[in-house]
């Protein structure tokens, strides 16, 4: 297995719990857990590096725990409990430079924790329903939030117990003068700028500049007519790959507010997005089954891969060897999977068998009677 692992350039995470590697180069595909004993209460929610040296992979599960997965070793070696599943799914995993975890669940508290404790050592609550906790790569303990009716926060880790940093207001109010909703799904840091953005349920990419003294979103942008799920940063940041339920990929210009082009191929709802650090590609899964990965420059499909399980995130690692050709395989699709298991949905398991209630008469049985009507005219 330590040889599969190192070969892999993209992993993902799946709804029964199974880490998944592709290597795009070999055209093969590993499953990276014991597919004997797979539970849903192990889905993986989050996947981030561990270090920059992307050795390590830290992997956030439904139950609340954490696991390391080493490449060199290709094997799990840490599990560490850093949440409590009733308070929902992790909406958040990251690294602080000195080493520490930060974590976030869907009940919105951001917990700090250190290598050698079992128990937090900092709590920040930013409110209920929270869908995306993200890290500002620039300044890494910067933290933004955002959820249901939980608008953009950007938390500073240095002073947990101080207000946020920046906390967004919503947007003016309709011509009916009613509250408009706030539904954050996903959030990015602007590289080599303070601006953020976010994307919304309500089909809206806003930018929202904490430099400002205005704190309602500094441009906004619709995009299509279904909520907006997973967005992330091409290399330059002057566009957002955005994508929703219904499967719909866009690229839009975060200049002039208006949509490039569309990545088109997927037909279900997109979980997870991410833009190569340094290629004009972009990878998407989500509840199709399939990795896929697009050219930012024609937006053509270049490689197409099925993974049996529902997807729900994604990590690229940008320092394999054969990203150094870019993009422009010309749609190969990877085939074979490791031996790991049929993943059967549930809903074939417990779908009841029909059978059919009569045979269907002969040809020659419905000619007869055919002739029995022509005479019965006549």
């Amino acid at each position: 297995m330590a040889d599969s692992s190192r070969l892999c350039s993209v992993f993902l995470g799946s709804e029964t719990g199974i880490l998944k590697g592709v290597s795009l180069s070999r055209k093969q595909a590993f499953n990276f857990c014991n597919t004997q004993h797979l539970s849903r209460d192990e889905e993986v929610r989050v996947l981030v590096w561990g270090d920059r040296a992307e050795t390590d992979l830290l992997l956030g599960a439904r139950d609340g725990s954490v696991k390391t997965f080493s490449l060199e070793k290709g094997s799990f070696t840490e599990t560490r409990s850093c949440g409590d599943p009733q308070e929902g799914g992790f909406t958040g995993l990251e690294v602080l430079e000195e080493g520490g975890l930060v974590t976030c669940q869907e009940t919105g508290t951001i917990r700090v924790w250190r290598e050698a404790s079992s128990a937090p050592v900092a709590e920040v609550v930013t409110g209920k329903n929270v869908c995306r906790m993200r890290q500002n790569p620039a300044q890494r303990n910067k933290m933004a939030t955002g959820g249901k009716e939980n608008g953009l926060k950007i938390w500073d880790l240095e002073n947990p117990k101080n207000p946020p940093a920046f906390s967004a207001r919503n947007l003016k109010d309709d011509w009916l003068d009613l509250k408009r909703a706030q539904w954050v799904r996903d959030v990015a840091f602007m590289p080599q700028s303070e601006k953020v953005v976010t994307c919304t349920g309500y089909h809206q990419v806003h930018i929202h500049d904490p430099s400002s003294p205005q704190r309602r979103p500094v441009m906004e942008m619709e995009f299509g007519d279904h909520p907006l799920t997973a967005l992330s940063l091409p290399t330059g940041g002057t566009s957002v790959v955005v994508g929703n339920t219904r499967g719909e990929v866009a690229v839009l210009d975060l200049r002039k507010g208006l949509v490039r082009g569309a990545l088109k191929g997927l037909c279900g709802g997109v979980r997870a997005l991410q833009c190569h650090p340094s290629l004009p590609i972009v990878a998407s899964c989500g509840l199709d089954r399939f990795l896929r990965i697009h050219s930012l420059e024609d937006r053509k499909l270049q490689h197409k891969v099925y993974l049996k399980s529902r997807l729900n995130c994604l990590l690229l690692a940008s320092q394999r060897e054969e990203w150094g050709g870019g993009a422009g395989a010309g749609g190969e699709e990877v085939k074979k999977e490791e031996e790991g298991g049929e993943e059967d949905d549930e809903v074939w398991e417990n779908m009841e068998r029909v059978e059919e209630q009569g045979k269907r008469k002969s040809t020659t049985e419905e000619e007869e009677v055919l002739k029995r009507s022509k005479k019965g005219e006549d």
